[in-house]
């Protein structure tokens, strides 16, 4: 067992009683008892950062499509996501009220879900799907349950953070920097004012939520961060000055490693994506890279997210190989992927680690833990609260014999 506490790997046995962990120990009893002789048992993981309502980056392909087609493509991404072990989710912008409540209801099998509805950004930012046509290429569009995204100025801001707050979101997402897919606008570019900043984190914190910033650029993660801010998507210009602040501060950083990546390989497959976008992709890499590799050293705590959705949903676990080729350790890799990104959310009371009193959120996993290349195909079962949702072809036919 790997609890996620940072402990080492030690043979134990765990105790489940009506979808919560009762006891962890060696020799341990119970009315029915499941043998993972051979395999390694982790807490569920989690994916920080997703956007389960889409799952490619071709935006023609997107403006081609019904719009409810999303919701049924949501389907099919929230499975693939709880297949590979992935029990828990901060969806990143596209998921609303419905979606997540149609996952608590088990209408639809998939990770438990926070939402922060869309992401709000000024004019001209990474958030405006603004063309040189005059048409738009909107990720988030508007409809009832999904406020508009786009701010400016102090009040307009506040409106919107209580718009969406109304609406059901869970973690309230701004833009303070402009981005790679964002047809007019650059990942060095900053985002709203620090007034404007400020006063999404203040109506937030007045009830209870935070802030999470697509912030890439060295000015944007450093304003974020001075106004609040509760975690840093993304981080791809940090400097030495940034990185001090995050520590100041306790902020968080969720890299999305694997993002420019799966940018890069959607055009290699043929999706036509704009060549301003594929420049910005390249460019963005290696620097993307160096932050995070200093951000880790420097003790800056980081909490697993892919942007699946520019990337594959059921590909994730492709960024915990990022994270460790980036400096840290493989035990560091997973303790992200679990208790560290349950703090962030605010679960760490109840996720995150294989602890009695938590909810029995568990992965099975075949083979060496630590060896990322493969791990997705080696997940052999996956428990919400306790109860097998997710059982290996090989162990279904085993079970059938």
């Amino acid at each position: 067992m790997f609890d996620g506490t940072g402990a080492a790997v030690a043979e134990a046995d765990v105790a489940v009683v009506d979808g919560q962990i009762a006891e962890v120990g060696v020799g341990l009893d119970g009315d029915e008892q499941v043998d993972v002789s051979g395999s390694t048992l982790l807490p569920g993981l989690f994916d920080t950062h997703v956007h389960v309502m889409f799952g490619h980056v071709d935006i023609w392909k997107h403006l081609q499509t019904p719009f409810s087609y999303r919701f049924y493509d949501a389907i099919r991404n929230l499975d693939a996501t709880l297949r590979i072990g992935i029990t828990t989710v901060r969806d990143a912008g596209g998921a609303d009220l419905g979606v997540k409540q149609a996952v608590e209801e088990g209408i639809v099998l998939g990770p438990r879900l926070q939402i922060s509805l869309t992401m709000l950004s000024q004019t001209g930012g990474h958030g405006d799907g603004w063309m040189p046509s005059g048409g738009k290429s909107e990720l988030f569009p508007e409809y009832p349950g999904m406020p508009s995204s786009i701010v400016d100025g102090v009040d307009e801001a506040r409106r919107k953070v209580r718009e969406l707050i109304r609406d059901g979101a869970d973690v309230i997402k701004i833009a303070t920097s402009g981005g790679v897919l964002s047809p007019r606008d650059s990942p060095d570019q900053p985002g709203f004012s620090m007034e404007e900043i400020e006063t999404v984190v203040g109506e937030a914190r007045a009830v209870g939520l935070w802030v999470m910033s697509h912030a890439q650029s060295t000015v944007g993660i450093k304003s974020a961060v001075r106004a609040g801010v509760r975690s840093i998507e993304h981080g791809i210009y940090l400097d030495d000055e940034a990185i001090e602040l995050m520590l100041e501060h306790g902020a968080y950083l969720v890299p999305t490693l694997v993002a420019p990546h799966g940018v890069r390989r959607a055009a290699e497959a043929g999706a036509p994506i704009p060549a301003n976008v594929l420049v910005k992709a390249a460019e963005v890499v290696e620097a993307h890279q160096d932050s995070f590799r200093r951000a880790a050293a420097a003790g800056v705590k980081v909490a697993m997210g892919t942007d699946a959705g520019v990337v594959p949903h059921g590909t994730n676990l492709e960024e915990l190989q990022f994270m460790a080729e980036g400096g840290m350790s493989p035990e560091d890799v997973l303790v992200s992927t679990t208790r560290t990104a349950a703090e962030l959310m605010g679960l760490g009371r109840s996720l995150g680690t294989i602890e009695p009193g938590k909810r029995a959120d568990l992965v099975v996993v075949a083979g060496d833990p630590f060896d990322f290349s493969d791990l997705s195909g080696r997940i052999e079962r996956v428990y919400q609260d306790g109860r097998l949702v997710v059982e290996a072809a090989s162990e279904q036919v085993a079970v059938t014999l």
